[in-house]
Parts: structure tokens; sequence; C-alpha cells
């Protein structure tokens, strides 16, 4: 539980990410807006010179000129961070004049003190230093050769010549804008280095990050994460389906591996790359598995793609029992025994939670070592959004559990057939689907037909499997479950506090019904008779681990406890102006 808390709290500060605006055209845009507005209040306020044709052009020729200029000098010459970065600064400016002049007609003072412009544009310089550092990967000297360029630039602009040696060599200014500069230079020094001895590089982990989002380039995080990494032996199991005459086969996989840790980094589109290893007949189950599973790189990817060749068969089969449900309260058990081999599948939809934790997989495989089945694969569905699951439910889970089992030991074996469809026709394009898209297994026994549905997507909207259900129902078919791979893939950058989107909150519900029943009718007109055979393979592969998720975390925590104390600190002192 502890793992998951910490996981919990990386993911909650991905919405910080979420801060800049959606697109560099929106801050360009509201860049240029801000610095005219600026130059408004200050012209109309503490100026008056009356320049304004020639002046505000000027200004935002600047403006555009030096947002070039840092864009050839940064890192990786990121166009749009370096708008965000002037947007973001000709807010704070904009802030700064604005106080200024309420400050006037509250106080009632005499003169509106030009001080502020002045200010401004250092609390502007002081913020490119925390950003220059931070995200744009440039060193702290860099960084302050850097920092005045477009600030003074605009100031040229914005105040008349004969005023410049007045503003800029003001005591109280050099005062104020030294203390300024330097508490942005000791900030960016020592939240770059709050994670150590864990992290030796706050920023240079937040650069990684970023650039895994902003340009899929997963190779900064994984150089990050591959040396924490441990080898471990990680199982795979595997009911292969085929047709008497071998021509037709479906396999439903359960790894032990988890996806993750988010796109495009490491395994986090493990899923769809198994499904196409299968030939695209397949669905990749999600196990009762967590974090600490995730792949750290592609060579460990593929690594663990080629060692799906060796599996090995430990037993086959031609019957299996017909489905058994269990509800009890919330917690929901649909198992199917193919012989020796039971399958469950764990939901607490429509209210949903977190992956199950791996003690109630072990729970569940000594009760049913107990009870003398030859082995149990134990699917967690992850169809409906929620927290970490509670104690009540967690005991739910498993009295539901152990009565499918128990359920399962008493039902009648029948000769298989089955069928299998999926989308790969249907042209599907939406951004709660990733690229394994969905399908349908069609189970006939003893004339009955049962359908069992996937997607390979990142869990499902509250509700939207009750809706399925529902309609097959209404349209003479049984569905018994509904199940999503939890991939990490993104097709885009998402903003929303997941970082992903849940099949069925972009794409209608009634939609995907749809799909899902004629992918129904698909497969039953596929069905045939058939065994199946099980499959086992143990891969040696290096996972993540939990360590690395703890040190993550208090890295996270520790920048951005110093960031608010910092913040308090300068806003305190920029409070103390207002009195002068």
């Amino acid at each position: 539980m502890e793992e998951q808390d910490h996981i919990s709290n990386i993911h909650n500060r991905y919405s910080l990410t979420l801060l800049s605006p959606s697109s560099f055209f929106l801050s360009f845009f509201l860049s240029l807006t801000i610095a005219s507005l600026l130059f408004v209040l200050i012209e109309f306020n503490y100026l008056f010179t009356e320049e304004i044709l020639f002046r505000l052009p000027a200004l935002i020729g600047v403006i555009i000129g030096t947002q070039f200029i840092d864009r050839l000098i940064i890192k990786k010459k990121e166009y749009s961070k370096v708008l965000h970065m002037s947007f973001f600064g000709n807010a704070i400016w904009l802030l700064t004049a604005f106080v200024g002049f309420s400050s006037f007609i509250v106080f009632g003072k005499d003169v509106l003190d030009p001080f502020y412009i002045t200010l401004g544009m250092c609390i502007f310089a002081c913020f490119r230093i925390g950003i220059l550092t931070t995200t744009l990967g440039v060193h702290i000297g860099k960084a302050w050769a850097m920092c005045f360029l477009q600030p003074l630039a605009m100031f040229f602009i914005l105040v008349p010549f004969s005023m410049w040696t007045e503003l800029l060599f003001d005591p109280v200014l050099l005062l104020y804008g030294g203390l300024f500069m330097a508490t942005s230079t000791i900030w960016s020094l020592w939240t770059d280095r709050a994670g150590r001895p864990w992290v030796q590089s706050t920023h240079k982990l937040l650069q990684a990050y970023l650039s895994a989002m902003s340009t899929k380039d997963p190779t900064e995080m994984e150089t990050i994460i591959e040396p924490s990494s441990k080898k471990s032996s990680v199982t795979t199991s595997q009911i292969k389906f085929q047709t008497e005459s071998n021509q037709n086969q479906f396999r439903m996989i359960l790894p032990e591996i988890h996806p993750g840790p988010f796109h495009p980094v490491g395994g986090s589109n493990i899923p769809y790359l198994i499904y196409k290893n299968m030939d695209s007949s397949a669905m990749v189950m999600h196990s009762v598995s967590n974090h600490a599973l995730n792949l750290p790189n592609q060579e460990e990817v593929q690594t663990y793609l080629e060692s799906l060749s060796k599996s090995s068969v430990t037993f086959s089969g031609a019957k299996c029992t017909e489905p058994v449900i269990v509800q009890i309260n919330k917690a929901r058990c649909a198992g199917i025994l193919f012989e020796k081999t039971a399958v469950l599948f764990l939901s607490l939809s429509p209210h949903g939670m977190e992956d199950i934790p791996i003690s109630i997989r072990t729970e569940i495989e000594q009760f049913a070592k107990n009870r003398n089945f030859e082995r149990i694969m134990v699917v967690d569905c992850h169809n409906a959004m929620g927290g970490e699951i509670n104690k009540d439910d967690s005991v739910d889970m498993l009295t539901a559990a152990k009565s499918t089992l128990d359920s399962l030991k008493t039902k009648e074996s029948h000769s298989m057939k089955f069928g299998y469809a999926n989308s790969l026709g249907m042209e599907i394009d939406s951004a709660d689907i990733a690229k394994g898209g969905i399908s349908i297994l069609c189970l006939e026994l003893d004339s009955k037909k049962y359908y069992l549905g996937w997607a390979d997507a990142n869990n499902m909207e509250n509700g939207v499997r009750e809706q399925i259900v529902e309609h097959f129902s209404n349209n003479g078919y049984e569905l018994i479950e509904l199940c999503t791979s939890d991939t990490h893939f993104t097709s885009s950058g998402v903003r929303n506090k997941n970082g992903y989107f849940q099949l069925g909150i972009v794409t209608k519900p009634e939609t995907i019904a749809n799909w899902y029943l004629h992918l129904a009718k698909q497969a039953e007109k596929n069905v045939q008779s058939g065994k199946f055979e099980i499959l086992e393979n143990q891969s040696e592969v290096k996972v993540m681990g939990p360590s690395i998720f703890e040190s993550f975390s208090r890295c996270l925590d520790n920048a951005l406890r110093i960031t608010k104390g910092v913040l308090i600190g300068g806003l305190v002192l920029f409070i103390t102006t207002i009195f002068l």
C-alpha cells in the first residue's frame, strides 16, 4: 500500500504541468496581449509620454525578436517553452506594475512611483532564471547571462531614454532587485539538490519528464530510471485457443509485467506490443500487479517480447465450465474453469478502484491451492475509475472470489467452441482507445453463448461497462465481463488530472456498445469447435521496483516544500515595498 501512496503522490503532482497554456499559439498571443496591457498601464498611469504609435509596435517587435533569440540559446530549442516563459514573465511584470498602481490609490500616495516598472522587470528576470535552469536545461551561469534579455529589451522600449539611468540605478531598486535575484539563484541551486541522495538532479529529472511528454523522446527519462532497476523473474500465463484444424487461434494473455510508467517511457505500451506480437489475435489482460513491475526502457521491452516465444505448454484440453458470477455488495467475480485452470475476473464496477493489491491475489492463490486447483489466473478487470480499495471491499472481493472457486468445483465441463473478432477493420480512431483497439471472445458451451469483451485502454469511465452489458442483454447476448489492458499509451498530450482518457470519456458509451455488439455478431459467426493449451513463461528482465517511486516522491515533495517557502518569503519581501 505504501508504494501506491508514493505513486499517487507523484500522480497528484502531474496537475502542475497543466498550468501552461494548451498551445504555443495561445502563449504567443497571450504574451503579446499582456505586454500590450502592460504598456497601456505604464503609459497612461506612470509616464504619459504620448508616444504610443511608435513604441507599442516596437515593443511587440522586441518581444518576438527576443523570443526567437531565446529559442536559439536554450538546450533543445523548443519554441513552445520559450513562449510559455514569455507569457508568464510578462504576466508577472503586469501584476507587479498593477500592484504599484493599486497601492498608490489605496494608500493615497502623492506620486505614482515608477519604481514598480523596474521592480517588475527584475522579478521577470528572476522568473526567467527559475524557468531556464529547471525546465530548459540552462546552467545557472548562462541563465544569469540570459535572464535580462527580454525584460531589459522591453524596458528600453517602455521607458524613455531620459529615464533609464534614474530608474535602473535607483538605490532602492538595486537593493530589492539584488535580493530577488539572490533568492531566485539560491532557490534554483537548492531545488536541484532537493532529491539527494536518491535523485542527483531534480532539474534533470523534470527536464527528462518534460522531454518525454512533449517530444515523445524517452531516452533521458529511461537513462535516469534504468540504473535503479533490478533483474527479476516475471511470469506470463496464456490460454491459447485453437480450432480443431489449427487454422484459427486466439490467446488470452496475463503478463505479470505492469504497463507504465507513462508514455512513451519503458513498457507504457506493452499491451499493444504483446497483442501485435501475437498476430493481433489476443486479449492482453491486466494482471494483479503494480508499477514496481514496470519495464524501465525499450531494451528490456524487446527482451521481454522475445522471451514470449519460449513459452512452454503445461496443459492441453478441450472442455471448460459455463461462467460463474458472484456479486457481494460492490465486489464482483466472474470465473471459468478450463479443466484444471481457473480464470477469475475481479471488478468493483461501477464503483471503481485502483490496481488490485497483490495481497488479494496471494490469498486467492493460496485458497485455490487448498481446493486442489492446478493453477489459477486472476485478472484485474480495471473497468471503472476509483481510489485505493478499502478494507470492506477487499473482504467482499476475496469472499466473492472464494465463492466463485467453490462453485466452479461443482460445475460440469462441456466441449468448447469459440469465436473471436477484433476491431482491425473498423477504423476506430478515438483518444480513449489505444492501438490494440477492442475485441470480443465468444464461448459456446452446451449450446449457450457467452461473451467476453476487451479494450486496449487505460481504465473505463464509471458506468460504461453496465451500459454495454445492458445493451447486450437487450439484444439477447450475455456479456460476462468487460476488461481493459490498463495501457499507458496516449496518442497526444492529455490535459486533465489523470494524464489519460479512460474508455467512455471521449467516445460516447452508446457508440462503444454498438461497436462491441457488432464484434459479438462477428465472433458468433466465427464460432468453431476448439481446444486450448495453457502456456507459461518465465522472463528474466529488469523491472523498476518500488524504491524508485519513493525516491521520486520524496524528491518532488522536498522541491515543492522549498518552493513554497521561497514564494512566501518573496511575497513578504514584495509586500514591504508597498510601505516605502
